[in-house]
C-alpha cells in the first residue's frame, strides 16, 4: 500500500458515484488515484438487474486499477466490494450490507421489482433519512437518487455467501444506522478480525453524506496509511 495508490469506491443502492464526492475530495489530497463509478442496470432495466451484474462491474473496475488498490463500499456496494476482495489490497467498508450469516440481523424488508427512490422521492424523506447533513447536500442527494434493483436487494437480503477478506478490512459504523444496525457492522468486524471504526454519524449515509464525512474518509486514509506501514 506504498508509494502510488489508487481507490475504487462503490456506491450504495439507489445512489451513485456522487455520494463519494467528499471522501474523493479526502482521498486525492491524500495521493491516491480515485474511481467511483455508477453501478449501471443490466441494457438499462433496472428491473433486470441482478446482483452478480453489479458484482462483474465491481470486479471489472477493481481489476482495470493499478495496484497497490483499496476497495472503499457503503451499504450495497460494501457486500458488492467484499465479493471482489480478492483482487484488493486492503478492503473499507461502511454500514455495509452483511453477507451470511449476519445477514440474519437486518430488518425486514419486502421490495418490489422497482423500488421507486427516484420516481418516489420527497424533499421531507431525503431530510429525514439524513439528519447529520446539511440542506445543501440534502438537496443534491434528493435530486440525484435513482431507481434501484428489488431483485438485487432481495438477493443481498436472503444472505450470500463470502469469505474472509484475506487483506487489511476495516469496518466503519454509524452511531445510529435504521437500515444495517450498528451491531451487525460490529459483529463482522469482530468475528473476522477487522479493524472497526465507530463514528458518531447519525444515519446510514451520515458517513459519506454527513456533516462527519469528510474526518471519517481522513480516519480511513490513516488507517489505510497505518495498514501500509505494519504491511
Amino acid at each position: 500500500m506504498t508509494g502510488a495508490r489508487a481507490a475504487l469506491f462503490v456506491h450504495g443502492a439507489g445512489g451513485g458515484g456522487w455520494e463519494w464526492n467528499v471522501w474523493r475530495g479526502v482521498f486525492e489530497a491524500a495521493g491516491f488515484h480515485v474511481e467511483a463509478p455508477d453501478l449501471m442496470p443490466v441494457h438499462g432495466d433496472v428491473a433486470a438487474t441482478r446482483l452478480e451484474d453489479y458484482q462483474a462491474q465491481v470486479r471489472a473496475a477493481c481489476a482495470a486499477l493499478p495496484r497497490p488498490r483499496v476497495l472503499v463500499g457503503a451499504s450495497l456496494g460494501g457486500l458488492l466490494a467484499l465479493g471482489a476482495a480478492d483482487g484488493a489490497d486492503a478492503v473499507v467498508l461502511v454500514n455495509p450490507l452483511p453477507p451470511a450469516p449476519w445477514h440474519a440481523g437486518l430488518p425486514v424488508r419486502d421490495w418490489p421489482d422497482v423500488v421507486p427512490w427516484r420516481c418516489a422521492a420527497r424533499l421531507s424523506g431525503t431530510r429525514e433519512a439524513m439528519p447529520d447533513a446539511d440542506d445543501a447536500t440534502t438537496l443534491f442527494a434528493f435530486r440525484h437518487w435513482r431507481d434501484e434493483s428489488g431483485a438485487v436487494l432481495r438477493e443481498a437480503w436472503r444472505g450470500v455467501a463470502t469469505e474472509r477478506p484475506a487483506c487489511p478490512m476495516l469496518c466503519v459504523a454509524s452511531g445510529h444506522d435504521a437500515d444495517v444496525p450498528p451491531s451487525i457492522t460490529r459483529a463482522v468486524a469482530e468475528a473476522w478480525g477487522a479493524d472497526l471504526l465507530q463514528t458518531v454519524s447519525g444515519s446510514h449515509v451520515g458517513p459519506l453524506l454527513g456533516r462527519e464525512a469528510a474526518g471519517i474518509a481522513a480516519q480511513a486514509v490513516e488507517w489505510l496509511n497505518r495498514a501500509a506501514k505494519a504491511g
